[in-house]
């Protein structure tokens, strides 16, 4: 299974990372959600980089010109905390399908939780290309129920996970129950662990939480 983590390569897309860590800088709810949205643009970009393409003749005012454009299905699997994230996608996949899942944790107590989807709504995606979106993967419990519950539309011919800050733990839990053959990881960072409540250390906190406002 292939994980692609953009931090091993210098591009601008450090810096909005930098800046949704930086608690001086969360306060701006716009300008964090603006910035999920834009390593939303920039991984889709280097994503379409991996799908199929073949040479379609495009008729202008003037004549023929041959274009390589992409020929994949896309289906964006979408979780509230990733609302801006999933906007970036759809800048430049905006002939994508889209599958919206409710996922949440229920604690028992502060320290132990379940995690439940009671709601999603997809297209089938039978041989499309799966991309399921989550800004924060933090134990990839959340990403491999949605996978569950998306299998109940289909069958993809190839899943991509894409994420903003994972934790090694999650990936290693995302490549023991994911297709290896068919499913690549793409992530903006990857921390060392998680702390006792399922949080992401460093991290940036609850991504739902800066993007939305706190939940009761």
């Amino acid at each position: 299974m292939k994980v692609i983590d953009f931090s091993q390569t210098n591009s601008i897309l450090n810096q909005y990372i930098s800046e949704i860590r930086n608690v001086e800088v969360q306060n701006d709810r716009l300008r964090f959600r603006r910035n999920i949205e834009r390593i939303g643009e920039i991984m889709a970009y280097e994503m379409s980089k991996e799908f199929r393409y073949s040479v379609k003749n495009i008729r202008t005012p003037l004549g023929i010109a041959p274009v390589s454009t992409p020929d994949n299905q896309l289906v964006i699997t979408i979780l509230r905390a990733g609302l801006p994230f999933h906007q970036g996608f759809l800048s430049y996949f905006d002939g994508a399908e889209n599958a919206f899942v409710s996922a949440y944790r229920k604690y028992k107590d502060t320290l132990k939780f379940d995690i439940h989807i009671e709601y999603i709504a997809s297209p089938r995606i039978d041989d499309k290309t799966l991309i399921i979106t989550d800004p924060m993967l933090a134990t990839g419990g959340s990403m491999e129920l949605s996978y569950q519950a998306m299998l109940t539309k289909g069958h993809p011919a190839e899943i991509h996970v894409a994420s903003i800050i994972a934790s090694q733990h999650a990936i290693d839990h995302i490549k023991s129950v994911f297709p290896e053959d068919k499913t690549t990881i793409w992530c903006a960072a990857i921390d060392p662990e998680i702390n006792e409540h399922s949080y992401i250390v460093p991290g940036l906190g609850d991504a739902g939480d800066l993007a939305y406002g706190e939940k009761e």
